[in-house]
């Protein structure tokens, strides 16, 4: 586990704050921090009101004497630096952009203690952000690991919690590319349902009517082949797990390589079409989704930042490969 440190430091609480929740009180005199963050100190009896532990609803008085025994990591911890090439996309003192392959794990966790992105970034640049969860310095949003494309990690705890923000007010504009099978009658659309765990399989997720969380993604087709393959640029509003899959599977388009939503290989065995079939068995050995494009306000300047990853080249291969295999019968849309 990851060695940790503590300071305690003495607030005290002056009239004006009188009524407010206690993390909230905590948050807005440290910026550095989010509530949630002083929810788990306080749960975890790391904070004492006038000596005694409270609950994160604990509502603050004037003469009120808070002991914040703020826990922070003393090093990396497990967290050992390991060299790895990487794509730097965009970096600056308080954030970086990468352009993850295929196969590389974000975080670790179960099965993926060694090797992660998050490994390579520390021999990258040794300072990240502080916020996270103990093994997921900087971490604001993750991909799959069959996901390539853009990923943005904070360098500093400022940054960390602006792009939290950002991320969750939806002002982050997230545009993937994918192969699906099938084709599809409009040019464009846009899927809104709730997504929650598969009532069957726990470690699915699937479109349920209830107990979900609300999920919007627009697509357009860049191209098709035939009435077998398409590619589409896809824009997701809100960032479920595993949101584009699930809703592809739910239009049956799933995405091309996906074995866990109906994608996989049994899925390309049976294209009618001989050779198109004969190019997604050749070329595609991953869920076929990439990150493409990333749009936020940068947390120090608020300027726009628009980062973007070029198509992988297993995504350039299966769109030669599919265009040979159909030859005179090629359809292709760019709209």
């Amino acid at each position: 586990m990851s060695s940790l440190s503590a300071e305690t430091r003495i607030v005290h609480v002056q009239a004006p704050h009188k009524g407010q929740r206690l993390d909230v009180f905590l948050s807005a005199q440290d910026p550095d921090r989010s509530r949630s963050q002083y929810k788990k100190w306080i749960e975890a009896g790391h904070i004492l009101v006038n000596g005694a532990r409270v609950k994160p609803g604990y509502v603050v008085q004037p003469g009120d004497e808070i002991a914040v025994q703020a826990m922070e990591r003393s090093g990396a911890g497990d967290l050992v630096p390991e060299p790895m090439p990487l794509e730097v996309l965009f970096e600056d003192d308080d954030l970086i952009v990468v352009n993850k392959p295929a196969g590389l794990v974000v975080h670790p966790g179960a099965g993926h203690e060694r090797g992660t992105l998050v490994h390579g970034l520390l021999a990258h640049c040794p300072r990240l952000a502080s916020q996270g969860a103990p093994l997921r310095p900087g971490i604001v949003h993750r991909l799959d690991q069959e996901t390539s494309g853009v990923l943005v990690v904070a360098k500093s705890d400022g940054a960390y919690l602006d792009l939290i923000e950002q991320f969750k007010g939806r002002e982050v504009r997230k545009t993937y590319c994918a192969f699906v099978y099938g084709r599809f009658r409009e040019p464009c659309g846009e899927l809104r349902t709730k997504i929650g765990r598969h009532p069957k399989d726990r470690k699915k997720m699937a479109v349920v009517e209830r107990l979900g969380k609300e999920a919007v993604t627009f697509w357009r087709v860049r191209r098709a082949w035939l009435d077998l393959v398409s590619l589409l640029e896809v824009r997701i509003l809100t960032g479920r797990t595993h949101q584009i899959r699930v809703h592809c599977h739910a239009m049956n388009r799933p995405v091309v390589g996906d074995e866990t939503y109906g994608g996989g290989m049994r899925r390309a065995q049976r294209l009618p079409n001989p050779a198109v079939r004969a190019a997604v068995l050749a070329h595609v050995h991953r869920t076929m989704l990439h990150a493409w494009r990333l749009s936020l306000k940068h947390p120090r300047t608020g300027k726009d930042l628009h980062v973007e990853a070029p198509l992988p080249q297993d995504f350039l291969d299966l769109e030669a490969a599919l265009q040979e295999a159909v030859q005179e019968g090629f359809v292709w849309e760019r709209l």
